[in-house]
């Protein structure tokens, strides 16, 4: 048996070949127990508090996100706002109102000497009663006052069937340039029962058209004037006068008598009619729109039929030529009302006038207005919709008499679909969305002629 042989069986020898020893266990105490669980308690309270800074990290970004875009939101919102109040305030500002009165003056004395000598003052002195109840004719003034104020007076000339000079002269002063609201209201009663009545009285002196010139110019009206629009006064007497209400009344009443006495020339009466169309423009006035309205409808009916072609367009040049190109001409053109053909021509040759002045008269003819008004191109960045709010209204009421002319017609369609389909509604310029929607409206009445 050689050496290795030996070694091998030394190798499975039991003695020799003991089992490994086996491991001892680590023995875990309670401090190590509680050491780890504090531990594993730390790091989930180190876990706890990252995800909740996490999450504030999060909300302070999602809630400065919510603000920043509320706040943008807001800036829009007062930018459209402010936008929108731009246009509306554009479109307010464009109002009617012209001070056509400026100071007033001092009044004429309304003492009439001639009065003492009146037959009719001397009637009442020769008749029973006044020895009976002792009426006191010191003062004739006294006694005619109350005679007027309570009817008598008239009573009294429609019983003569006469109303003398001073009689006539002082009721019309009184009228005209009294304070006392009692003594002008039946002063202008007076003299609206005499001109209107159907019995034959003969009326000494008529009040010309001079003496009611005259009271307006007392009252402040300017007459003389090129610019309408500049026309304001501070003073504390501007007008117009209380006894401007009496002037519209009896001039109501004796443009209705023509049949009985042309009072007035047909010039003057021509400028009578301008003189009540520009009274509709001064607001003081606002309250007297229905007196206003019967004294221009009683100035027309003045006029005969063959007097009122040629006046009614001498009228509309004058007034053209003077009345400011916003919303007062559109203002005098709402004014001129009535179903009456001869109301209805007024209107229509009014307006045509003002929309020829809007241009400098540099169109020939009718046909040259409307293709004056299309040739506006509405597209361009410095359209003026107020001018074209302003023809487009004028041309409507022009073309109220004009219904007949198919070309008219048809070039006032085309200029009605240029209005209202090539104005975006998206366009937020002063007076666009105004012109788009009337235009539209009157496209569909053309529509169902």
């Amino acid at each position: 048996m050689d050496f290795d042989q030996l070694l091998e069986l030394d190798n499975d020898d039991p003695v020799l070949n003991s089992p490994p020893a086996k491991k001892r266990k680590k023995v875990i105490g309670l401090d190590d127990l509680l050491t780890d669980f504090y531990k594993e308690e730390d790091k989930l309270v180190e876990k706890a508090a990252r995800k909740a800074k996490a999450k504030v990290r999060r909300k302070d970004d999602s809630d400065e996100e919510d603000q920043h875009q509320e706040a943008s939101l807001c800036q829009l919102v007062d930018t459209c706002e402010n936008q929108i109040k731009d246009i509306g305030g554009k479109e307010d500002s464009f109002v009617w109102g012209i001070c056509v009165f400026g100071d007033q003056k001092s009044p004429p004395p309304i003492a009439f000497p001639e009065l003492e000598s009146c037959a009719h003052l001397k009637s009442f002195m020769n008749i029973k009663l006044n020895s009976e109840f002792q009426i006191c004719l010191d003062n004739g003034y006294t006694l005619l006052e109350g005679l007027l104020v309570n009817g008598w007076l008239s009573n009294v000339v429609f019983a003569k069937g006469h109303v003398e000079k001073s009689v006539a002269m002082w009721t019309f002063n009184l009228m005209a340039y009294s304070s006392i609201e009692e003594l002008r209201t039946s002063a202008c009663d007076f003299w609206c029962a005499i001109l209107s009545s159907k019995n034959e009285v003969t009326i000494d002196w008529f009040p010309s058209y001079s003496e009611l010139k005259v009271a307006l110019e007392n009252y402040g009206f300017l007459f003389n004037f090129s610019n309408m629009e500049n026309v304001y006064s501070n003073s504390v007497r501007q007008g117009p006068a209380q006894n401007i209400r009496a002037w519209i009344k009896y001039v109501t009443t004796s443009c209705q008598v023509r049949s009985k006495k042309a009072i007035y020339l047909t010039s003057e009466a021509e400028e009578l009619m301008e003189v009540i169309i520009y009274l509709f423009l001064d607001r003081q006035l606002q309250g007297l729109f229905v007196l206003l309205h019967e004294c221009m409808q009683s100035a027309i009916s003045y006029f005969t039929e063959d007097e009122w072609q040629s006046s009614c367009e001498k009228i509309a040049k004058s007034l053209a030529r003077r009345i400011p190109k916003d919303m007062n001409c559109l203002r005098i053109v709402e004014c001129i009302s009535g179903a009456k053909t001869c109301s209805k021509l007024f209107k229509s040759v009014v307006a045509y006038q003002i929309l020829h002045s809007c241009f400098d008269y540099k169109a020939r003819d009718e046909v040259e207005i409307l293709n004056l008004l299309i040739s506006i191109n509405v597209k361009e960045k410095n359209c003026d919709f107020f001018k074209l709010y302003v023809y487009l209204v004028l041309t409507e009421n022009w073309l109220l008499s004009n219904q007949e002319n198919q070309v008219l017609n048809e070039m006032w369609r085309l200029y009605l679909r240029n209005c209202s389909c090539l104005i975006a509604s998206s366009d937020l310029r002063s007076f666009a969305s105004k012109v788009r929607n009337k235009a539209s409206y009157l496209l569909q009445g053309t529509i169902t002629q």
